[in-house]
């Protein structure tokens, strides 16, 4: 290696001190950006080992550390074997003879050592696999000094949790060949060495006063944890992620598991070390107790069921290192597994199982009581009782379950809990965990479960309950002297009993459900209703009590789904008062409050769609029922126009009607899917009130809160949901619906793009969510079959053209960025893409190049999307995309007495002067198919026939391409598969043509991929596509 000399050497040592220790920000970007061109250096190599050689501080050991990782994982031009088998042997020698390194610098260093072994995993030299021995490069180290031993257990944990790890730079099949063979020829070897030296370890009195013994047996938990969390399977996309309960331990492990010392270790372990290790111990218990059930027989099974039992009974009866929050929530997680990885049946034999469902039951219930500890922990107790109480119909052995008797006490300890955490929570200013609706929705669709058991009891319990809370609140409204805290309260605890009771209620089984539960859940029901009445009509409370009246609200939509419970609802005489009686007078939401928030009226929307379906129960045709129902939307309606017919009104007043009125439209319209009611909306809407709404957008397209309300009754007026569109074949209803959603379209877009820049953190509020609503608003017209476009042209008819042209203009204003960044504009502009490029091509093919360039470039980023939605999306636009293209080429070689129309040529001739747009969608449509976890494939397969019969030489140069990448040996076979993807495939795209292809794809992915799994080659995806 060449010298460059103690100066360079000392240079960067410098840049390493100013990276790490500076505070001036100006020095450390300087130093980040000599250091980024040193890495980039082709003498990178050696400077880094003499840095490691020579280097006199601890961060230029770690800059070398990480340097040389950098090295070893590029893909493009990788290091040499010998030189990675150097590095290699160099780290193991520089570990062992420098014990005192700083802990970041040994971490790097067994970094850079588990990354060479990985990527090299399948070298060889001489027949013989050269980075398969972790094992043997360990043992100079597990012989020596306790220091010396804790480097090589982390060396082996490092390297399991390497080689589980996915990284983006390399294939996914490569990853999962890598870890498929690590697991099969070393980690049952690793996981039986950690034991053994766990085993050990505990036999001799630790003396855990020593910080080296200490960091061993940190380590060798680790080690085993990480064993036992290897992806086995390939199935773990996400590690945050509890849902996979089982882990697929291969068979060869069987004996360590029907070793029953294996399991008594860890509960060994647990009592015997100081709480600070127990949660590493209990989360390796928690992997133990979850493996697969087919690893053993029903004897097998049952004894070491039996031992998991004995062990969890004992921890409950010693439950002094629980206090500890980790510990705590790895106990709850262990908790869950019982009944996740065994049945109920099973449970119940246990010998000491009475004990200890009494003892979870107490824990449990204590610890619901202490809501303020761990809350995010509480999760796996209620998982476990919720998984308990649905078994019990099914459970068939003699033994009793004892359910009945506990789960009645975890249902009440929750609901109890909650309520007094409420006094708590205003009192001390704490954060209110209704404000987490992800969490609080959890917890009571498991509790939903628990509660359905011992129904009656539970029934009684908030019965009890909310009459409690219910008169105490109407006492405070009418007392004089009642303080904001003691209404606040009662308020919370209300808000938290509609929730639960929604909650139960939503859990019954229609199948399973008796004559005396349904009464339950009408009483329930009507209390709530009772409920609205009281707190809607005391509009001065409206603010504070907006959380119970939304709850309630949407409690009142989910029973108006049902076809049994909408059938009982409707006879109950609240609802038919509601139904009678939907003004401000009685329910003061409905009114125009100008002290809120014109957003605050979202739940309009959700009372409307549930009294739309209670009203459908008994409507059928009688429209003297229907004109009565909507009495008070006809006189909001006819208000909002008087007030447009002057020129001066109260602007606030006419926007807070007509927000509130199209809100409860779209709950109407939304409850309406059926022809005969829905037909009567749409007369009672068009032509009458319909030019209102053109008014509002032309007046207030500025404001989103209220074009958005209005633009989206639009769009669900048109939305042809379960055919109820259909007009009468002399009805000209079709086109005259869809000429005022293009003036709907082109009067907002106009508008809207007279905005000028818009601030970014704004963009989406103020036009991207508006124009993404115009998108799904053309969407449903154009693909609701009740209008024949073709009407338009023929009779000069502007209304298609302007919408179509409107489109293109939003489109425009809007960067690629944003297309994707917004997950609604992207999925609203891709469907309507994918309809346009279907329906309407000749559109398409007579735009300006630059829009269509601008198209295609969309559809060419969409098709590499995360959302599969928009990919398949994109693969489907592609598709009739290539398709026109091919029957315009196809025709036009032909000798025809008709000649292409403008259009058409048009397109063709701007394709044939831009094909790299097209070849880089065949490019890339090849390297997700053969390279990525394809998860749709079959729609990617559909547009790669065209795109490979428009660009037969670009795919023959690219396949050959790949051919060529490929080691010398491989190269033939992956020759053969691209020659079986075109076996059989003729010149066209005949829906016949188009299924072989289809097939033979599936064939050369399944082919191509077994072929590179047997490849010692790092294969570059990005170099083979360029």
């Amino acid at each position: 290696m060449r010298d460059p000399g103690r100066k360079s050497l000392a240079q960067l040592e410098n840049l390493c001190k100013q990276l790490y220790e500076t505070t001036d920000t100006t020095t450390r970007l300087q130093a980040e950006k000599a250091l980024v061109e040193f890495t980039n250096s082709p003498d990178c190599l050696s400077k880094c080992q003499l840095l490691l050689e020579r280097g006199s501080s601890s961060y230029s050991q770690l800059l070398a550390a990480t340097c040389l990782t950098k090295l070893v994982s590029r893909t493009n031009n990788p290091l040499p074997l010998e030189q990675r088998i150097d590095i290699r042997n160099y780290v193991l020698n520089y570990l062992a003879t420098r014990p005192k390194l700083a802990t970041f610098v040994t971490q790097a260093l067994i970094q850079l050592y588990a990354r060479i072994t990985k990527l090299g995993w399948f070298d060889c030299q001489k027949d013989d696999y050269v980075f398969r021995n972790a094992i043997t490069d360990v043992t100079r180290f597990l012989q020596d000094s306790v220091e010396y031993c804790i480097i090589g257990v982390t060396i082996l944990s490092q390297l399991t949790n390497e080689i589980n790890q996915a990284d983006t730079t390399h294939p996914l099949t490569k990853h999962r060949k890598i870890a498929s063979s690590f697991r099969d020829s070393s980690l049952f070897d690793i996981f039986t060495l950690s034991c053994n030296l766990l085993k050990q370890a505990s036999g001799k009195n630790l003396n855990l006063n020593d910080e080296s013994q200490h960091g061993l047996l940190m380590q060798l938990l680790k080690l085993t944890h990480n064993c036992l969390n290897f992806d086995f399977i390939g199935t773990s996309t996400d590690e945050s992620s509890d849902d996979l309960c089982t882990v697929q331990i291969p068979t060869s492990w069987r004996s360590a598991f029907l070793d029953s010392s294996t399991l008594q270790l860890f509960f060994d372990l647990y009592h015997s070390i100081p709480p600070s290790f127990s949660p590493l111990v209990l989360s390796c218990l928690v992997q133990i107790a979850s493996v697969r059930r087919s690893l053993f027989n029903n004897a097998e099974r049952a004894k070491f069921l039996s031992h998991l039992v004995d062990g969890v009974k004992r921890i409950l009866e010693n439950p002094q290192s629980l206090s500890d929050p980790n510990n705590y929530h790895e106990f709850c997680r262990l908790l869950a597994r019982l009944k996740s990885n065994y049945q109920l049946g099973e449970l119940v034999k246990v010998e000491n199982y009475p004990d200890v469902i009494r003892l979870i039951a107490n824990f449990t219930v204590t610890s619901l009581q202490h809501w303020e500890f761990a809350p995010n922990s509480v999760h796996y107790l209620l998982s476990l009782w919720q998984r308990l109480a649905a078994s019990v119909p099914y459970v068939k052995a003699t033994e009793p379950h004892m359910l009945e008797t506990y789960t009645p006490e975890v249902t009440k300890a929750y609901i109890t809990s909650r309520l007094e955490s409420v006094h708590i929570i205003l009192r001390d200013g704490l954060e209110d965990p209704l404000e987490d609706t992800g969490l609080v929705q959890q917890q009571l669709d498991q509790l939903s479960t628990i509660g359905r058991c011992e129904y009656e009891k539970t029934c009684a319990l908030l019965v009890q309950l909310f009459d409690q809370s219910a008169q105490s609140y109407q006492e405070l409204l009418q007392s004089a002297s009642a303080s904001p805290m003691d209404i606040a309260v009662q308020e919370g605890r209300l808000t938290w009993l509609v929730y639960i009771i929604g909650a139960v209620i939503g859990g019954r089984v229609s199948f399973a459900s008796t004559d005396e539960q349904d009464a339950m859940d009408g009483e329930l029901v009507c209390r709530i209703i009772f409920l609205v009445n009281q707190i809607i009509t005391n509009l001065k409370y409206w603010g504070r009590c907006e959380p119970i009246t939304s709850k309630t609200l949407q409690l009142l939509n989910d029973l108006s789904i049902g076809y049994s419970s909408v059938r009982k609802l409707v006879k109950l005489s609240a609802v038919q008062f509601m139904l009678n009686n939907h003004t401000s007078e009685h329910f003061s939401f409905l009114g125009i409050n100008n002290q809120s928030n014109l957003t605050d009226m979202r739940c309009r929307t959700t009372f409307y769609t549930a009294l739309g379906r209670l009203l459908m129960v008994d409507l059928g045709e009688d429209e003297d029922q229907y004109e009565q129902f909507m009495l008070p939307l006809t006189a909001a309606f006819e208000a909002v126009a008087q007030m447009f017919s002057t020129n001066s009104f109260n602007e606030q007043e006419a926007k807070r009607t007509l927000v509130g009125l199209v809100r409860d439209l779209r709950g109407i319209a939304f409850a309406f899917n059926a022809k005969t009611s829905f037909m009567m909306l749409f007369e009672w809407i068009y032509p009458s009130y319909m030019p209102i709404l053109q008014r509002a957008i032309e007046l207030w397209y500025h404001d989103p809160a209220c074009t958005t309300p209005v633009l989206k009754l639009m769009a669900e007026l048109v939305h042809n949901r379960s055919q109820r569109l259909q007009f009468d074949v002399s009805s000209p209803n079709g086109i005259l619906l869809f000429r005022e959603t293009s003036k709907m379209i082109t009067m907002y877009g106009n508008r809207i793009l007279t905005l000028g820049e818009v601030p970014k953190d704004q963009v989406y509020a103020l036009k991207l969510k508006g124009i993404s609503i115009c998108f799904s608003m053309l969407k449903a017209a154009l693909s609701g079959s009740y209008v024949n476009f073709g009407v338009f042209r023929l009779y000069g008819d502007d209304a298609l053209d302007n919408a179509l042209q409107t489109f293109i203009k939003l489109l425009l204003s809007i960067p690629h960025s944003d297309l994707l960044d917004y997950p609604k504009l992207s999925q609203s502009y891709y469907s309507l893409l994918e309809v346009l490029t279907q329906d309407h091509m000749n559109f398409i093919a007579s735009l300006e190049p630059h829009v269509i360039m601008y198209i295609l470039s969309s559809i060419s980023e969409g098709l590499t999307a995360l959302d599969t939605m928009v990919c398949t999306g994109c693969c489907s636009c592609l598709d009739h995309i290539v398709t026109y293209l091919f029957k315009q080429l196809s025709r036009s070689t032909k000798k025809r007495t008709t000649p292409l129309n403008q259009e058409s040529d048009r397109f063709l001739h701007i394709m044939q002067q831009h094909p790299e747009m097209i070849q880089q969608m065949l490019s890339t449509v090849l390297n997700i198919i053969i390279f990525e976890d394809c998860r749709n494939q079959w729609s990617m397969s559909r547009p790669l026939l065209g795109l490979i019969l428009l660009n037969e030489k670009y795919f023959s140069d690219l396949r050959n391409s790949i051919v060529n990448s490929q080691p010398p040996e491989k190269q033939q076979a992956m020759h053969l598969c691209f020659e079986n993807l075109m076996e059989g495939i003729e010149r066209n795209l005949l829906t016949k043509n188009r299924d072989r292809f289809t097939q033979n794809l599936s064939a050369f992915r399944r082919e191509v991929n077994d072929s590179m799994k047997n490849s010692t080659y790092g294969v570059n995806s990005n170099d083979m596509m360029s």
